[in-house]
């Protein structure tokens, strides 16, 4: 395997990414409000106390629709969009505004780059990050186009992002440069 500086020498690159794309997925952000709804009603359960039922009950109620609105708001924040940065070195994913979960997959480990011209949630159960047995991991927050990784150790790695079919490009010329 050719040293990061061996490799920028013999394509001419600079350190930095060489291609940066990202895909958004408005529909979500309805998800997010439903979410931020669960989250409001259990605070005004907790301070509009007027029921005769009892504690118990309202306890339950109060953390059930706490617990429903930051799962389902962390669940859907997470993954309205995500970040793939491409550099001389490796391929980075970042989900959501504060970019995690985060994947980072060395070139060196990358056998090959396919680009999908068409990936659905259904294909790989939802949207969020995924993993299938037969399809491998997954970030799936939209339909449409998107890369997908073979790794070294067969492994497959999908990510839904705009531009993959440049992506792919850039990958594929670096993997030449790698080749022994």
């Amino acid at each position: 395997m050719r040293n990061v500086s061996t490799l920028l020498h013999m394509t001419g690159h600079p350190p930095g990414p060489l291609w940066t794309g990202r895909a958004s997925n408005r529909v979500q952000w309805l998800l997010a409000a439903t979410g931020a709804a669960c989250l409001a009603l259990g605070i005004e359960l907790a301070v509009d106390n007027s029921w005769t039922a009892g504690i118990v009950p309202l306890l339950m109620s109060v953390i059930g629709c706490l617990a429903v609105g930051l799962l389902i708001l962390y669940g859907t924040l997470a993954f309205v969009h995500v970040a793939v940065t491409v550099d001389s070195e490796s391929l980075e994913v970042r989900c959501g505004h504060i970019g995690l979960p985060r994947r980072r997959i060395p070139l060196a480990e990358v056998a090959s780059a396919e680009f999908l011209p068409r990936i659905t949630p259904q294909q790989w159960g939802g949207w969020g990050y995924r993993w299938r047995p037969e399809k491998g991991t997954a970030v799936i927050v939209r339909r449409g186009e998107g890369l997908e990784l073979r790794l070294g150790d067969g492994k497959l790695f999908t990510v839904t992002v705009d531009d993959a079919e440049n992506a792919v490009r850039v990958i594929r010329t670096h993997l030449r440069a790698l080749a022994p």
